[in-house]
């Protein structure tokens, strides 16, 4: 009996676009992750469809990225960024010229920039979304949509069912928007789900979502084929649950592949190593990570050894031969119950070449390989139910894929409060939306001005300035901003954004109340957090 694996890539970053300052370091992560996981990744997608191998690939693009992505500021930014990596390159094979294999990692990392640059400057014209959408039309990649700035939605639901509906629908909105088609399922954000939440997407017309395995496993009534088929909810959408055992062997560093001592390590960079002078504009006097990184894992405790980009592939390609002879074997054992089982493997997309950079070599090797077999076929969850519409009614149970399962992550000592304050502002937005949800372009309000001070019609000021204290609510509802402020990667900036989406909503609410907008303080939060260009506020009614 054949059975069914769905690869699933959650690609998602929150939104890091800083037009007030020409440099700025979170930028970089963007940066980081076009250069080492989507470039890859894409380049992946067009290996395997220029040798006819037959792949199905699920992902996730969020709304936040999709936005940096098709952001012409950021996009010019970083090439700037390449340029200054290219060069960096050429200097450290001047510097490593007389050491032979630092030198031949100097010539890998030169060729990896400057192919990056022509890639995306030449071949895709600063456009990636438009080459994912190029491969989700051949039918081989499934792009699903998810929640606007990926907020959690149990705890938004649980304080305003207001303000988890408009995440919902916004990211649908923007999925349409972007990929000019509706998307049949949805990634909820960190998996995070509670009970009424499928009734939203109901709403939005979405078919299926993910969970977290304990999620199905304790529905009500159980699942009666585990975690290895999806179950439709009473609302209509569909759950599929996460397959731990999948999971584990890719992403736990301790105990997955990752950690293998061939592969590059993560936080030895040249950055860190080199002095900042001679660094130059790629680290602007301060120590942070360049992108170069010259050392393997190794193993703990001992001093790391020079990187062997022969080893790390050979080492990519055993593990993807194990993980796939690990996963015919699950799935002749599950088979044996009598149907055709699914396993659901989800995973953050920046996992394969940025945090685990032979990454996308293991993905592309699993999928060449698993394409040669006849009991295990790629699918995606689409697909499946297409091919399986019959299945179990349940109540799924609350649950996240973060630690222990439920949402003590993000709410912790040390972000919980931020909670009184995004729900103070939900219940704003949505008393400000019921009393102005029946406005039509052109019926002056009686509540605002007849004019700006600029000249605008007052109906057209509303409505920007709904717009606005939506996005500000949004981007502060981002649950990485709870997530760095538990584990300390970036506290500080985490707490200034989200105090800052707070304060901008709070005074833009303000002077909304009072009739009294200031146009250039708009103008000014509309060029820095200028996401979703077609937000409907209305959702907050």
């Amino acid at each position: 009996m054949r059975g069914h694996l769905a690869l699933i890539l959650h690609a998602h970053l929150p939104f890091v676009r800083h037009p007030e300052h020409e440099h700025f370091l979170e930028e970089e992560w963007f940066f980081e992750a076009i250069t080492e996981a989507y470039i890859p990744l894409l380049r992946m997608m067009q290996r395997l469809m220029a040798d006819r191998v037959p792949f199905k690939l699920t992902m996730s693009i969020t709304p936040t990225l999709c936005a940096m992505l098709q952001d012409q500021l950021l996009r010019e930014r970083y090439v700037r960024h390449l340029e200054l990596l290219i060069d960096l390159a050429e200097r450290e094979q001047q510097r490593t010229r007389k050491d032979p294999q630092l030198h031949q990692l100097a010539n890998f990392y030169f060729e990896l920039f400057s192919e990056n640059r022509r890639f995306f400057v030449e071949e895709c014209k600063y456009d990636l979304l438009s080459l994912f959408e190029r491969f989700a039309q051949t039918g081989a990649l499934e792009i699903i949509a998810s929640a606007a700035t990926h907020g959690l939605l149990p705890i938004a639901q649980q304080q305003s069912s207001e303000a988890a509906r408009a995440q919902v629908l916004i990211g649908r909105d923007t999925h349409v928007d972007v990929f000019g088609a509706e998307p049949a399922g949805f990634w909820l954000p960190e998996c995070g789900y509670a009970p009424g939440l499928e009734c939203t997407l109901q709403e939005a017309n979405l078919r299926w979502f993910v969970l977290d395995a304990h999620g199905l496993l304790f529905a009500k009534p159980r699942p009666c084929r585990s975690i290895y088929a999806p179950c439709y909810t009473p609302a209509g959408p569909v759950a599929f649950a996460r397959d731990p055992n999948a999971g584990r062997q890719v992403w736990s560093a301790k105990e997955g592949y990752p950690g293998h001592p061939a592969y590059r390590e993560f936080y030895r960079d040249i950055g860190f190593d080199l002095p900042t002078e001679y660094l130059g504009s790629i680290a602007r006097g301060s120590r942070k990570f360049s992108g170069v990184k010259y050392h393997r894992i190794t193993g703990p405790g001992n001093e790391k050894q020079l990187y062997d980009r022969t080893a790390a592939t050979n080492a990519a390609l055993k593990h993807a031969i194990h993980f796939l002879e690990q996963r015919r074997e699950q799935i002749l054992g599950i088979g044996q119950l009598g149907f055709t089982p699914i396993i659901i493997a989800p995973f953050d997309a920046e996992l394969f070449g940025h945090w685990w950079f032979e990454g996308p070599i293991f993905l592309e090797q699993f999928i060449r390989r698993t394409a040669k077999q006849s009991d295990l076929r790629l699918t995606t969850p689409s697909e499946y139910l297409a091919e399986h519409p019959t299945q179990q009614i349940v109540k799924p149970a609350a649950s996240t894929w973060g630690e222990n399962g439920h949402l003590a992550v993000w709410l912790d000592p040390g972000n919980a409060w931020i909670y009184p304050q995004l729900q103070s502002a939900a219940d704003r937005m949505t008393q400000l939306a019921r009393q102005h949800t029946n406005t039509v372009v052109g019926q002056p309000l009686r509540s605002t001005k007849e004019t700006s001070a600029g000249g605008a019609p007052a109906l057209q000021l509303t409505d920007r300035v709904l717009k606005q204290l939506a996005r500000e609510l949004l981007l502060a509802q981002s649950s990485d901003w709870a997530f760095l402020m538990k584990t300390r990667t970036a506290r500080e900036y985490a707490t200034q954004r989200t105090i800052d989406h707070l304060a901008r909503f709070n005074r833009l609410h303000d002077q909304f109340v009072a009739t009294m907008i200031s146009e250039e303080f708009l103008r000014d939060c509309e060029w820095r957090d200028n996401v979703f260009p077609n937000l409907n506020w209305r959702y907050y009614a």
